[in-house]
């Protein structure tokens, strides 16, 4: 039971951050209306990414990543961000940054997800504090 209700905060943790990037970054926008579902389903989207292949792709990048003294975590959260609004579009979610994937790919879109992925996260990890999900070597902070 602990687990689903864990889960179930972090959705609304990330749905949260994800309005706040909405309305602080010019160039997101997320279209879903009425149907709450679809921040719930890029909430969960967000989660999954930040689970599974963000960790991934950080281990990959440790070599980098300490020959830049973490400055390339910076990239692979913008870079998450970015595979957040193309798996938005391949399921019709409407999550975008600047129009794209639909539109063409810019430096406005790489600048706008850069933006939100600080903004997601820092607004992530106070809301982590705050609902106590956030864990500091195991131990609930």
């Amino acid at each position: 039971m602990r687990l689903v209700l864990d889960m179930l905060v972090r959705i609304v943790i990330n749905a949260a951050a994800l309005l706040a990037a909405v309305e602080l970054v010019p160039g997101i926008s997320f279209e879903f209306g009425s149907e709450w579902w679809k921040l719930a389903l890029v909430a969960l989207l967000l989660g999954v990414i930040n689970t599974y292949l963000r960790p991934i792709v950080k281990l990959l990048a440790l070599p980098i990543n300490l020959l830049t003294m973490g400055l390339v975590g910076l990239a692979i959260n913008t870079g998450m961000v970015l595979l957040l609004a193309l798996a938005s579009d391949q399921l019709r979610l409407g999550f975008t940054i600047y129009g794209w994937p639909i539109r063409a790919f810019s430096l406005e879109v790489i600048w706008a997800a850069f933006l939100a992925s600080i903004v997601i996260s820092v607004v992530a990890l106070v809301l982590s504090i705050a609902f106590g999900q956030k864990r500091i070597l195991g131990v609930r902070v």
